[in-house]
Formats: C-alpha cells, structure tokens, sequence
C-alpha cells in the first residue's frame, strides 16, 4: 500500500507535470485564468490521464509481445485522441457550460504532451496495471492541483496591479516560474515519509 502512496504522492508533487517536467504547458497557461475553467480542465485532464493509462498499458503489452514497440507513440497518440473526441461529445451534450469555457483547449488535451508523456512514462519505469492506474491518476490530480494554484495566482497577481511593462503575459511566465520553484521542496518530503 505504501508503494501506491509512494508513487500517488509523487507523482502529484515531486514529478509534477506541469510544474516540475513542464509538460502540458498549453492549456495551463490559457485556461487559468478563471478558477472554474480551470478545476474543469483539470478533471478533463485527469479523466482522460486515467483512461488512456487503462486502455495503453495493455496495448503495449501486445505491442511488445508481436515486436511492434516502434508503434506505440502512434498506437497511444490514436487512443488518447479517441478518448477526447469522446469526452468532448459527453461535455457537449451533458455540460454544455463547462464545453463553452474549456473552448479549444478541450480538443487541444489531444495533443497535450502530458496525457502522452504520462502513458509513456508508465511504460519506461516498468509500472504494473495498478501500478500505472496510480500513477496516471497521480499524474492528472498533479495536474488539477497546478491548475487550481496557479488561478488563485493569476488572479491575485492580477488584482496587484503589475506595472504596465510586466502585465499579460511576462507577469504570468514569472509566477509560474515561482509557482514550480516552491514544488523543488516536496521531494524531500516524499523520500522522507516513504522513504523512496
């Protein structure tokens, strides 16, 4: 159990996505500025991190045993976009507000390196199934987590009042850049508590 822990809480803090391999960059710059947008987003991500990890690891495992390896950035680039298409078509019929804000970005979680890097990731460090759903599931609360802190840090950034020449865009890269800055210390709480 403590290994699941393990790689749930490390995935969330010390090998954070967004904020530590700067993975899925995109829409965390572009849906955060509204909280709503932005908890939305992170659920999509998420969803869709857990999915293509339980649909993924086995295909690789096929792909392995037939000697298709060279297939699976092709193979897991076909799923994840499957599964979006089908999110977005749930989103759109059942919760029409959330599709209007997500925008482009919901089409746009297709090419998010992060879903890709996290089915790849699961593959390379010799995860279990279990092992992986964990850590895919990290991976997207991870990224959930990213999302809700950095709104809160737009938005009071932007209720400071920057001077005119940082404002828009070079006071947002600032404040993320300080936001992944405070994620270094969590690693040694993770080797600390399960001594990883």
């Amino acid at each position: 159990m403590a290994q699941y822990a393990s790689i749930l809480f490390s995935m969330i803090l010390v090998n954070n996505f967004v904020l530590v391999k700067f993975l899925g960059i995109c829409p965390f710059l572009g849906v955060s500025k509204k909280f709503d947008s932005a908890v939305g987003m992170g659920a999509a991500v998420t969803l869709v991190m857990v999915l293509a990890i339980a649909v993924t690891w086995p295909i690789q495992q096929l792909l392995t045993a037939w000697g298709l390896e060279y297939l699976q950035t092709i193979a897991f680039i076909l799923v994840i976009a499957t599964l979006v298409q089908l999110l977005e078509m749930f989103l759109k019929r059942y919760v029409p507000t959330l599709h209007a804000s997500l925008g482009v970005f919901l089409p746009l979680i297709t090419t998010n390196c992060a879903v890709l890097g996290v089915a790849t990731l699961v593959v390379d460090e010799g995860y279990t199934y279990l092992e992986s759903l964990v850590a895919g599931l990290g991976a997207g609360l991870g990224f959930l987590l990213a999302m809700v802190i950095f709104s809160g840090v737009r938005r009071r950034v932007e209720e400071a009042n920057p001077p005119e020449v940082f404002r828009g865009m070079p006071i947002t890269l600032i404040s993320a850049a300080i936001t992944a800055m405070s994620f270094m210390g969590f690693s040694g709480v993770i080797d600390h508590l399960f001594g990883a």
